[in-house]
C-alpha cells in the first residue's frame, strides 16, 4: 500500500517535468507490481467478498436454531423468513445448509421437497399451486429440520440460495449471514402421562400442524408449537377405542392422569372448558382458546411445559401452587381446537400458551415400541421397533408419530 501511494505523491510533486523518466509510462511501471499487490490485498478482503446491492430476497431467521437428540442424533430445527423486495416474480429454485466451521454440507433442498418445506405466509395452511413462487412485497417460511450427521452441532450454519426472475430462466445466487447455533440446551423433563402405547404425533409437514401455525400477539408472529406433541393413546393394535369411536368417553387416555414433569410452580391456569360429548359434535372455540382447558408450570430452567385440551374440571391446581415430579395435575380431555381426545404438550419461553415462543424438550427416559409410517394409518397396528424388542430412549425427543410407552 505504501509503495503505490508514495509514487503517487512523487507523480504529483514531478508535475508536467519533461523527463521521460518522471513521465506517465514510467509512474505506470512503478504502479504496476505495487497495484497488483492491492488488487490481491483486496481480494482477500471483507469488502471485496461483500455481495453486490441487488433488489431480490431479505432473509430473516426470528429464532435461532435450536438442537434436540432424536433416535440418537441431533436435529436442528428452525424456520428462515424470505421477503421479496424486488419488483419481480422470484422463483425459489435450491437451498443449500452448510455447518460451521468446515461448511459441511447438511441438506440441499430443490424440487418437490422445496417445495414441501416452504410455504408463502398467506398460504401456511392451504396448498399453493407454485408455493416456491414469490410475488414482490410477499413474505414467505421455509421450515428446516436439519440433522446432523456427527456427534457435535454446528456453532453455526450459512445458507445458499438459487432463483429466478420472471421472464428469466437465469439462476442467480443468494448467501445468507452466519447463523448462530442457540448453544442452550433442550429442556430435561420427566414423562407427561403414564403407561402407554402412546402415539407421539408431529410433522413439520403438515399444513395445519404444530409447526406452520403462526399465532400473533402484541405485534409479533411466534411459533408456540415448534416442538409440540400430541399423544394419543391406543392399544396394542393401534385401536384408538375398544367402543364407539365417535364418543369421546369411549376413546383410550380420556381421562388418564396427567402429570408435572418436573418440581415446577404453577404459571397459568384455565379450567371450566366445555367439551363435547361425540367428536363429530365439536365446534371451533373462540379466538386464542385453541388451548382449551390448560395448566402452565415453570419449569427450573426458566421455560415453560404446557398441557392442553385437558378434560373439564379436571384440574387439580392453581397459579402460584408448587408441584412435584409425577404429581397428577389434572386430565387428559377434549377441550379447545381438539380433533379427537389427546394431551397436546410443548414447552416456550413464555406462560401464555400461545404467546411465546416453542423451545425443545427431552424426555429422561422411555420405550420406543414402534412407528407410524403414515399416520393417516392411526388406528391400525403400527410397525414394531427391530425384532419387536422396544428400544429404551434416554434423554431424547420421541420423533415423529413415534408409539412409545412410559413407566
Amino acid at each position: 500500500i505504501v509503495r503505490p501511494v508514495a509514487s503517487l505523491a512523487n507523480a504529483v510533486r514531478s508535475g508536467c517535468n519533461p523527463n521521460p523518466a518522471h513521465g506517465t509510462r514510467a509512474l505506470i511501471r512503478r504502479l504496476a507490481i505495487p497495484a497488483f499487490c492491492v488488487a490481491l490485498l483486496m481480494i482477500g478482503s471483507p469488502y471485496a467478498r461483500e455481495a453486490p446491492a441487488r433488489h431480490d430476497f431479505a432473509i430473516d431467521a426470528p429464532v435461532q436454531p435450536m438442537a434436540v437428540r432424536v433416535d440418537g442424533r441431533w436435529q436442528v430445527s428452525y424456520e428462515l423468513h424470505f421477503t421479496n423486495t424486488s419488483r419481480s416474480e422470484l422463483r425459489l429454485t435450491r437451498a443449500t445448509v452448510l455447518g460451521e466451521p468446515n461448511e459441511t454440507p447438511l441438506a440441499d433442498l430443490s424440487g418437490a421437497v422445496l417445495a414441501a418445506d416452504l410455504a408463502p405466509v398467506n398460504t401456511i395452511g392451504h396448498t399453493k399451486a407454485d408455493p416456491v413462487l414469490i410475488a414482490p412485497g410477499q413474505q414467505a417460511v421455509l421450515f428446516l429440520d436439519i440433522v446432523v450427521p456427527g456427534p457435535q452441532v454446528p456453532h453455526e450454519f450459512r445458507h445458499r440460495f438459487s432463483y429466478t426472475t420472471a421472464g428469466n430462466n437465469k439462476a442467480l445466487t443468494q448467501w445468507s449471514d452466519e447463523l448462530a447455533v442457540d448453544s442452550t440446551k433442550p429442556s430435561l423433563i420427566a414423562p407427561p402421562l403414564r403407561g402407554g402405547p402412546w402415539v407421539a404425533i408431529h410433522s413439520p409437514a403438515w399444513p395445519r400442524g404444530h409447526r406452520r401455525v403462526f399465532y400473533t400477539r402484541s405485534g409479533h408472529a411466534r411459533l408456540p408449537g415448534r416442538f409440540a406433541i400430541d399423544f394419543v393413546k391406543v392399544d396394542d393394535k393401534g385401536r384408538m377405542t375398544a367402543g364407539d369411536p365417535d364418543l369421546v368417553g369411549d376413546a383410550f387416555g380420556y381421562g388418564d392422569d396427567v402429570l408435572a414433569v418436573a418440581d415446577a410452580t404453577v404459571a397459568a391456569v384455565h379450567d371450566g372448558m366445555d367439551e363435547a360429548s361425540r367428536i363429530s359434535a365439536r365446534t371451533t372455540p373462540p379466538a386464542g382458546e385453541d388451548a382449551g382447558n390448560y395448566v402452565a408450570l415453570r419449569l427450573p430452567d426458566g421455560r415453560y411445559a404446557f398441557y392442553e385440551h385437558l378434560k373439564k374440571g379436571s384440574v387439580r391446581v392453581a397459579a402460584g401452587d408448587k408441584v412435584r415430579t409425577g404429581e397428577v395435575i389434572g386430565a387428559l380431555g377434549f377441550s379447545g381446537e381438539s380433533t379427537g381426545p389427546h394431551l397436546h404438550f410443548h414447552v416456550a419461553d413464555g406462560s401464555t400458551p400461545l404467546g411465546a415462543e416453542g423451545r425443545p424438550f427431552e424426555i429422561r427416559s422411555y420405550r420406543k415400541l414402534g412407528h407410524y409410517d403414515d399416520i393417516s394409518k392411526l388406528g391400525s397396528p403400527w410397525v414394531p421397533t427391530v425384532d419387536g424388542k422396544s428400544a429404551t430412549r434416554v434423554g431424547e425427543w420421541p420423533d415423529g408419530n413415534d408409539v412409545v410407552s412410559f413407566p
